[in-house]
């Protein structure tokens, strides 16, 4: 597959979907940065102006919250506007509050939904028609690991990930025909601003269980990511034990909650 002459991603003023501009950019690809705070967009717009190997290779950023649909719709449809149809969309904006359930309050769970799952939604049903018109395209949906298990932890972010899943395998089949790809990627922790904002309110438990696995680089899985779109694969799983996971996740869940409850009464009884 070809590097996208366009690429819209969500999110792309920081963590993965900075990293992912970046490598984008250095094969020659044009930009649209969406995300909410002008600010992060103007420093990202700059490095990867930098980064330009075309004379003819634009930026183009736009503030918006994608958990609003007219924001989202305006922001997609002003790059389209700018730089033409998008050869590539990727959802990377997100956000995780981590907490015991009864202590997170209800609005960060509709929060957590609106940007997450409806975010990509809103974003995709933008862009999706200059994509059939042009008969090809590419979306990428970053999921999580915490998208193919759910952790301790983790009840207001799991399912928001979750629904990611279930809205790529449903999309998958019926955009093929159309000449539209569909990728969704399952991350481990990874190093990005989002994960230092996890960390403030982060269960002992929860520090205790995703200590056992390691934490990537943004640009370690940006490469993974585009690794795996350059092969076309549907599922991309950056990391062994996301791989394992994403192919025998229900066969390994039993084994993998006696793991979980251990670590959760050995913590419980230090407390």
């Amino acid at each position: 597959m070809n590097p996208p002459k366009h690429a819209i991603i969500t999110g792309g003023s920081s963590g993965i979907g900075l990293a992912i501009a970046h490598r984008l950019a250095a094969q020659g690809a044009s930009l649209s940065l969406i995300a909410r705070t002008p600010e992060k967009l103007e420093a990202a717009r700059a490095q990867l102006e930098a980064k330009r190997r075309l004379p003819d290779q634009q930026v183009f950023t736009v503030a918006a919250d994608v958990a609003d649909r007219a924001q989202a719709d305006q922001a997609v449809q002003r790059a389209i506007a700018h730089l033409g149809p998008p050869d590539w969309l990727v959802t990377c904006a997100g956000i995780a509050r981590p907490g015991e359930f009864l202590e997170i309050p209800v609005e960060v769970f509709e929060r957590t939904m609106a940007v997450n799952y409806f975010g990509t939604l809103y974003c995709i049903r933008a862009a999706l028609p200059a994509m059939e018109q042009q008969r090809h395209g590419q979306i990428v949906c970053v999921s999580s690991g915490a998208g193919l298990i759910g952790l301790y932890g983790y009840t207001a972010y799991s399912p928001s990930k979750f629904a990611l899943r279930g809205l790529a395998e449903s999309l998958r089949g019926e955009l093929k025909p159309k000449g539209i790809g569909v990728s969704i990627v399952y991350p481990p922790d990874t190093d990005t601003p989002q994960l230092a904002e996890e960390n403030k309110t982060k269960p002992l438990v929860t520090q205790k269980i995703t200590a056992t696995a390691k934490t990537w680089s943004a640009d370690g899985v940006a490469e993974v990511i585009l690794a795996g779109v350059q092969r076309r694969a549907f599922a991309i799983t950056p990391g062994f034990e996301m791989g394992v996971l994403n192919r025998l996740h229900s066969v390994l869940l039993p084994m993998l909650n006696q793991s979980f409850d251990k670590i959760t009464a050995k913590v419980r009884n230090l407390q």
